[in-house]
């Protein structure tokens, strides 16, 4: 298995790391970064904040962020980490967020600046997905080839904003309050809601539970988080159970009703019939597809 670290002439970095179950790391983030895990899980801690990353998610994490991580579920992880340096992070902000003419004109807009990027949890999907799977790939090759490592960088920056974009811009706009200030707060608040459910998808968690997290009332929980991402908690959270037994049914040996007591399910007919609605097949006939490739991990 490859480590490597990679640093271009203008200070952006690119980090491709594996580690064992339960090696952990702590260290001060020195520049904006994306953290992506493409095997295994990584559980990172920001202050209290709990965040378990698996390969469909990944975290931002803001320059000067004290963070540690442990590798989760599994013998080993791989972690792919990019770090943006200053300087490409402000042309970023200045190319990407103003128009032509104040580019030309050198005017300074008002834009999201590096350290609003707020340290949630986005799914990895999309141009994103795809352009750091290519950038992945080039590096695995040894090219240095800078011109395009960095467009790639870039790319992976401008789907980033897009994601942003999509994740809190969008959904504040729902939220059924008068002030933006407010509907802020708010989507803040129901950001730390889907964080718990995420980190703790396999506990018996209960409303109460999670609207203490997240600093709000039940009813009130219940209500926004509606609104914001069109769908309840509880439905929230059979998706994400659903998406982590995707992943060990594709990649471990666990029998099935192991993987049904892992995910928090109640029995093995409610996990097959809610894994039949939502990926029109069965438990067994998805992992066949995979069974005689031998890639499991855990």
């Amino acid at each position: 298995m490859k480590n490597y670290h990679k640093v271009l002439s203008n200070n952006n970095q690119v980090t491709c790391r594996f580690s064992s179950i339960n090696e952990s790391t702590a260290k001060v983030n020195n520049n904006f970064s994306l953290k992506f895990v493409l095997a295994g899980c990584k559980v990172y801690q920001i202050k209290k904040r709990k965040l378990s990353i698996y390969p469909d998610y990944f975290l931002p994490i803001k320059k000067g962020t004290l963070y540690s991580n442990i590798t989760s579920l599994g013998t080993h992880a791989q972690e792919l980490s990019i770090g943006f340096d200053n300087l490409f992070i402000k042309d970023f902000e200045k190319s990407c967020l103003q128009s032509d003419k104040q580019l030309l004109d050198n005017n300074i807009n008002k834009s999201i600046k590096a350290d609003e990027f707020t340290e949630n949890i986005y799914p990895f999907k999309g141009n994103l997905k795809y352009n750091i799977g290519n950038l992945k790939a080039q590096i695995d090759l040894n090219i240095q080839d800078e011109l395009l490592l960095n467009e790639y960088l870039y790319h992976c920056l401008t789907n980033y904003y897009t994601l942003y974009k999509q994740e809190v811009f969008a959904k504040v706009e729902k939220l059924h309050f008068l002030h933006l200030s407010t509907r802020n707060e708010i989507y803040r608040r129901l950001s730390l809601a889907k964080e718990f459910i995420y980190t703790n998808y396999d506990q018996n968690i209960v409303l109460e539970q999670i609207a203490s997290y997240s600093c709000l009332s039940v009813n009130h929980l219940l209500r926004t988080f509606k609104q914001a991402f069109n769908q309840t908690p509880h439905q929230f959270l059979t998706q994400i159970r659903l998406q982590r037994s995707l992943f060990l049914l594709k990649n471990s040996k666990y029998p099935i009703n192991e993987i049904v007591m892992m995910m928090g399910f109640d029995s093995s007919s409610s996990f097959i019939r809610l894994f039949k609605q939502k990926y029109y097949t069965t438990p067994l006939a998805y992992r066949s597809r995979f069974k005689s490739k031998n890639q499991f991990y855990i």
